[in-house]
């Protein structure tokens, strides 16, 4: 991957938007095989086979983060930013969650973490003997399933006492509070908070893409897709990166070499981000 970059001339691409377009479509899609790489490595001498469940916990965000970046890559080609949007909220989720698990770098909060993801499922467990849809096929299946779920992490019902006194909240802090102990406190509405819009049903996401304004002040469809451009992804690596050397440092693989990738990811990060401020007009 690195080796086809060594011939490019940044400067002479990153010149004109077509060429701002092309680079960073394989940049992008680039660092996303990066991380899905970095996740299949492991320390045969700590982990002769697989990971615990602690490590199996942030693993599993990074491989949420490289597949949802695949996803975001093929939207970006297909020009359609106003799907990508849609994919912001849940890599940044992502990665703010495990690089805090990392950072903690502790097992109760690790457990905490997967404690959380179970509010539903055991307000399911709770309610079974009442309501006459779990007694259904389709009831019974997501009983069963919930039960093996819990049965192979060692949890029980009694399980969760200081979940519940916490609202499901990881250590009892919302995410905001959980964001701008690792990033600076501007970026929570810029990189999180306006872009959730687009999972909420927001009136504003609806006026900036769905909707067209008509001269005498109605509204009417907006029925194409707002195009992609490298404001969509460039934010979401600055905060990506992190995760994965943390993660090597965790499971004792973080060598000098794949410091210098990841700093190269940044570096090209950000004369991308550069390269749209010179090229674009300020729409």
């Amino acid at each position: 991957i690195i080796d086809k970059y060594k011939t490019i001339d940044l400067s002479k691409v990153l010149a004109s938007k077509e060429g701002l377009k092309q680079f960073s479509t394989m940049f992008y899609e680039d660092v996303a095989e990066i991380y899905d790489a970095v996740t299949r490595i492991k320390n045969v001498e700590r982990n002769p086979t697989g990971f615990s469940l602690n490590d199996a916990a942030i693993l599993g965000l990074l491989v949420r983060i490289w597949k949802l970046l695949k996803e975001v890559v093929s939207y970006y080609k297909a020009d359609n930013g106003q799907i990508i949007s849609h994919f912001d909220r849940q890599i940044v989720e992502s990665a703010i969650t495990a690089s805090y698990l990392l950072i903690k770098d502790d097992d109760r909060t690790i457990e905490d973490y997967r404690k959380c993801s179970y509010k539903n499922r055991l307000e399911a467990l709770e309610e079974a003997d009442a309501k006459t849809f779990y007694a259904t096929p389709a009831g019974l299946r997501l009983i069963n399933s919930i039960r093996d779920k819990m049965a192979a992490e060692g949890f029980d019902l009694a399980s969760f006492e200081e979940q519940k006194r916490h609202k499901w909240k990881l250590e009892g802090k919302p995410f905001d509070q959980i964001f701008k102990q690792l990033e600076p406190d501007d970026f929570y509405k810029l990189m999180y908070g306006i872009p959730s819009e687009s999972l909420h049903g927001s009136w504003s996401e609806s006026l900036d893409f769905d909707l067209v304004k008509n001269e005498d002040g109605t509204y009417s469809t907006y029925p194409f897709y707002q195009p992609a451009d490298v404001r969509f992804i460039t934010p979401i690596l600055r905060i990506t990166n992190d995760p994965y050397l943390l993660w090597l440092e965790r499971i004792e693989c973080k060598d000098e070499y794949i410091e210098k990738i990841f700093k190269w990811i940044e570096n090209i990060n950000k004369r991308l981000f550069i390269a749209f401020e010179e090229t674009y007009d300020l729409r």
